[in-house]
């Protein structure tokens, strides 16, 4: 008996914060949908599509320098989710209510212009395979927490190879187009929809990297959310990427496979390590496949070391590519002047000439 009164105690409690909640929700309910209705939800026919499905956008139709007032819908604003709302530093508990909704509606508005993209691309494919095979992807970094465990060939090398983590549809694809190992998916920017790359100091050692426009990478595995990805840190820094900037994913089965390639080491220091040869083979393998322009880390003893990859041969003809499938195949690597070295010879040579002319 004390135990069914306590019950509709409780019952009574709760139906009792319900009615005198419901004026408060009701009230939180219309402004927000006041606040919704001053932005424009964007129409489907608005979007920017792929040249696969219609023609690009202007370059101008997105360009924030050109027309810093644009309303394109695959852009996000990092600032829009600060500072974070606090419930006890917030004047009210609505205040505090309404910060967080003004911060998650721009998120809201940019999964449902990624999302109704890819379901115009799954609506107007001519196959199964391909409406799998490619998505329009808000993009993530990844981190420890992907890290698959003891046993798996990537544990502790998700930030020191080409892994990314895809959503299922991805396999979903695999399985339809019957796609060989390894296998390999491509990450490019879109004009007109990609935010504007990430500014970082021009690398005259390394020039093909300030215009890199897709990355061919392995997956770790294919359990993220419905249209993102979470790629490695070297791999958003090569495409210039932010968190949440929007790009494009798909399957590929065109890489060439790899004979030879070129690595710029960033310190001499790995040149000094006894097998630092064999250390390069065995590092490699945790890549599927290399990008011309990129710069690829290793760990090699509690140290990170960083390469560029400077240049790319394909079999049999070694023709000069942008990418090459690295895992299956005989590839000769071959280190060329480490970087480090080459800064001191041209600071050398610069200050040579600075004593010539002042003499």
């Amino acid at each position: 008996a004390d135990k069914k009164s306590s019950t509709m105690t409780m019952a009574h409690i709760g139906n009792s914060i319900r009615r005198r909640l419901s004026p408060f929700a009701i009230l939180l309910l219309a402004y927000a949908a006041q606040l919704s209705s001053a932005i424009p939800a964007p129409s489907l026919h608005e979007l920017p599509k792929t040249t696969s499905l219609a023609s690009s956008p202007s370059k101008s139709q997105f360009n924030d320098d050109a027309n810093p007032t644009n309303n394109n819908p695959f852009h996000f604003d990092p600032t829009s989710q600060y500072p974070r709302p606090s419930l006890l530093t917030s004047s009210s508990p609505l205040s505090f209510l309404l910060t967080k909704w003004s911060q998650a509606n721009p998120l809201a508005l940019l999964e449902q212009a990624v999302e109704d993209h890819n379901a115009e691309h799954v609506a107007t494919s001519p196959s199964l395979a391909d409406s799998l095979s490619y998505r329009r992807c808000i993009v993530l970094p990844l981190d420890d927490r992907f890290d698959p465990p003891v046993g798996v060939f990537s544990h502790n090398h998700v930030q020191t190879g080409d892994k990314m983590s895809l959503s299922r549809n991805f396999w979903e694809a695999i399985a339809k187009s019957k796609a060989e190992v390894p296998w390999l998916f491509e990450v490019t920017r879109v004009e007109g929809v990609t935010s504007p790359r990430v500014q970082v100091p021009l690398d005259e050692f390394h020039p093909t990297s300030k215009n890199l426009s897709r990355v061919v990478g392995g997956a770790l595995d294919f359990r993220c959310p419905e249209n993102y990805a979470f790629l490695p840190h070297w791999m958003m820094k090569a495409l210039g990427l932010r968190p949440r900037d929007v790009v494009d994913v798909r399957l590929v089965t065109t890489t060439p496979p790899g004979s030879a390639v070129k690595l710029r080491p960033h310190s001499n220091s790995f040149l000094n390590i006894h097998n630092h040869q064999a250390v390069l083979e065995t590092e490699l393998k945790h890549y599927s496949a290399l990008t011309l322009g990129t710069t690829i880390p290793f760990d090699y003893r509690g140290e990170r070391f960083f390469f560029d990859v400077v240049d790319l041969r394909s079999a049999p003809r070694g023709e000069r590519v942008g990418t090459a499938k690295v895992q299956d195949c005989d590839i000769a690597a071959e280190f060329v002047r480490a970087k480090d070295e080459m800064e001191k010879m041209k600071n050398e040579r610069d200050r040579k000439r600075r004593s010539a002319e002042s003499e």
